[in-house]
Order: C-alpha cells, then structure tokens, then sequence
C-alpha cells in the first residue's frame, strides 16, 4: 500500500469505514500515526479494532490532531463533523489528500486528475488504457477502482491516473496535479452545495492547486467549463490545453466511443497522452482496441439487427442527451428517481428516439414532456419496458437504457440496474416468449 513515515507521531481520526475508510486507517498506521476511528456499523468498528482506538470523532477533544479523514459521502454541509473539527482547528480531508501529503516520499511519478459532472469514468479509464499501451507503469484511482492509497507504489515513471468527484476534491488541499482535467460542468449534486456556482468552483478547485509548468486540460462543450478556462489561462496560459474534438478524426473506427461526448472523451484523453509523451502511433491503434466501462455506454447485444446499450450510468439528463444522440434510430428506456423536472437537455437529441419507454417514479413526469415529441409507453417496470422495445425495434435500431435518472426508486445503485438490464436482455433474446424474469437486485419491488 501507499504509505509514508511522514505520519510518524501524528494523530489522526477517520469517520467512516467503507473501502477508502479502511484503507486510510491501514496506510496511517503503516505510516507510524496513531488513528481514531469510527463507523455507525458495529462490525464496520470490529474490522479496525486491534490497530486503532474506537471512537466518535464527534465526542472526542480534537486538539492537536492531525486531520479528521472522512468518506466523500459525508455531506460536510450538514455533517456536524465540519463543525466539530473547525473548533479544534483541525482540517477535514479525504485519502486523496493523504496521497497529496506523501507524494515526495513516493518514486518519481506524475498525477493525472479528471473530473467532471459526465464522462470522468471513462476518461480516466480511457486515460488509464493508453498509458498502458505505452508501456508506462500506471494505476488508476479515485472515484474509479481501488482505492488508491490500497495499491503498490509505481516505480519511479509512473502514473496514477485519478478520477475525482466534486466531494473528494472538497476534501483535498494540496493535490497539485501534474494534469488536471475538467471535461464539463452542468447542474448535479446540487443538495451539497449553496447553489450551481458553488458547484462548480468545487471542480475549479483542482486548477487552483496546481503550480506553474503544470498543464490543465479543458473540454469545451459547455460554458461554465470555458470560463473556468479561461480564468486559469488569463493565470497561466502555456499551461492550458483545450481539447478539440473536431481535430480528431477516425470515430467510426472506436467501437466502444461512439457519440459526440465519446468523440469529446476521446480527444480530452489524447490531450493528456499527448502531455505525458505518447505518440500518436500509440494512442490512435489504442482508440480501436479501447473497451468500454460497464452501465456506460455498454454494448451488451446484437440480436437481429438490433444493438442493446446498458447506459444506467446516465443519472442526470446531460448525460443521457450524448447518448441519444450517438444512433440515428434509438427506442430509449428512461426513468427511475428525478433529479430534475425537465429534460430539457435531451430536446436536441428528440429526433433520433423512435418511442419512449418510461419507468419508475418519473414516469409519469417523462410521459408528460416527452409526449409531444415521440411515441410514449408507460412500461412502469424495466423488463416490461425492454420486452416492448423489443418487439417494436427494427433491425437497425438501438433499444437503450439511459435513464436520466438516479436509481433508488427500484434499485440499490446504477449498478444493479444496469445489471438487470443485462440479464433481462440476455434471457429475452435466449426466449422471445419467456415469462418476465425477476429483476436482480431490485429493492422494495415485486
């Protein structure tokens, strides 16, 4: 694992003992800090008990404390941690500042940093994919993957490539990136934040840490991600590269980075190979050979000329309106949990859905909007609403999950919906006629 003596002596307390949890308390011991830890599970507690001392941050004098190390789910706006460890004077960060704060210790290596509110998975994945075809030593990261303070160290010329939600660089302070990546901004989250404008200055956050030489990579696709451009650029302007989608010719041959936002990944993620030294006779053969992350974008069949796309990743509707605009002829599956009450974002795509299937808690929000523009059923369930796409699709045609929703109305995560869609596809082709399986993984729903 990641560690450092640098931690040697000090104290540190760590709310919340999921993966990135767990592994803070095992890299600050490894290091030699003495470690308070807390978790509402009990057998979450039991895990750290022999190497830490057991206790609420919460009810504990913080003083002289090091930092408290919380989860990136822990809501800071109304979390009364923050407050707590403020009195004390003591920082709340998360393990990506950890990794930050033993960087020098570490063999000689670059940080790449991709953030974004649509696309950082596959980016960095992508990012992660044309490093390895290089031949350069590379982990990936962050939001994506292990953990990252789990992993061996890099020997010296290697590369961590890191995915990084707006929470995990709240907690980070001093990460400056080699590469720093903002692919867009568009309204998310927004229960964490005071407003869309605070929001976004938390993605702005990773440029400000940087320090002159080191090179900032922008998209270009919507406004709020070129004025944040163009305030770093008036700072440091040889420093700032914005990727160019039009300049990159040769989609038709990526089978996995299809669309106009694949196409803006794609060219993002050349910028950044490009920065870190790989040429173009790796990187372009790297594009083709590229395989997509599951629940995005996801080639899961083709059956009789119709190609089955499992995009549950797409919680919100600005990342469903790429998607939609990838195929000519698309039988789209939305609905789940609303973020928002419009959809305001897919109109430009309209013209490529055949018909609608809507399910979930927004059906009959979708129904509404989407009803003067296209076809609309009201499937309510997920296997209803493949099995109708199915019989309506020609061959051609796209039968696509892309939800523009958050899952929690019938599903645990994205996951486990994007899962469902996968088996339901696969028995459905297996049995035109068969019975509607159950859905796996399905909460609170018969």
């Amino acid at each position: 694992m990641l560690t450092s003596t640098r931690f040697a002596g000090q104290r540190f307390a760590v709310l919340g003992l999921a993966r990135s949890g767990l592994t803070s308390v095992a890299s600050l011991v490894a290091g030699g800090a003495e470690v308070t830890a807390w978790d509402a599970r009990e057998d979450a507690r039991d895990k750290v008990a022999d190497v830490a001392t057991v206790a609420d941050p919460l009810t504990i004098d913080l003083a002289g404390f090091a930092g408290v190390v919380v989860s990136p789910g822990v809501p800071l706006n109304r979390h009364p941690i923050a407050a707590h460890a403020a009195a004390f004077g003591v920082p709340v960060i998360g393990d990506i500042e950890l990794l930050a704060q033993i960087r020098a210790d570490l063999p000689p290596h670059r940080v790449v940093g991709i953030t974004g509110t649509n696309g950082k998975s596959t980016t960095t994945a992508l990012v992660h994919h044309l490093c390895r075809a290089a031949g350069l030593p590379v982990r990936m990261g962050g939001n994506i993957g292990l953990p990252v303070l789990g992993e061996d160290a890099l020997p010296a010329g290697g590369v961590y490539v890191l995915e990084l939600s707006s929470y995990q660089i709240d907690l980070t302070r001093s990460l400056a990136c080699d590469i720093a990546v903002l692919i867009n901004v568009s309204p998310d989250h927004l229960d964490r934040y005071d407003g869309f404008d605070a929001y976004a200055a938390s993605k702005e956050r990773l440029f400000t840490m940087q320090v002159a030489g080191q090179r900032a990579i922008f998209g270009q696709g919507d406004p709020v991600t070129r004025a944040i451009a163009t305030r770093i650029a008036a700072q440091r302007a040889s420093d700032v590269t914005i990727a160019a989608p039009d300049a990159l010719p040769g989609q038709a041959d990526w089978p996995s980075l299809q669309g106009p936002h694949n196409l803006e990944n794609a060219a993002i993620a050349v910028a950044v190979a490009q920065a870190l030294g790989i040429g173009e006779d790796v990187w372009r053969p790297a594009l083709a050979s590229f395989v997509g992350l599951p629940h995005r974008m996801e080639r899961v069949a083709l059956a009789d000329g119709v190609l089955f796309i499992n995009d549950s990743k797409a919680t919100n509707p600005a990342s469903t309106a790429p998607a939609l605009a990838a195929y000519p002829r698309v039988h789209w599956i939305c609905g789940g949990l609303p973020k928002t009450d419009t959809l305001g974002e897919c109109v430009p795509a309209f013209g490529h859905v055949v018909g609608a299937y809507v399910i979930g808690e927004a059906g009959p929000l979708f129904a509404e909007l989407l009803g003067p523009y296209m076809p609309v059923v009201r499937s309510e369930m997920l296997c209803d609403a493949v099995r109708q796409a199915m019989i309506a699709a020609q061959p051609g045609d796209v039968v696509m999950l892309s939800p523009a929703c958050a899952s929690f109305d019938q599903f645990r995560d994205f996951e486990a919906r994007g899962d469902a869609f996968r088996q339901i596809v696969t028995m459905l082709i297996a049995d035109r006629d068969a019975a509607c399986p159950p859905l796996p993984n399905s909460e609170g729903m018969t």
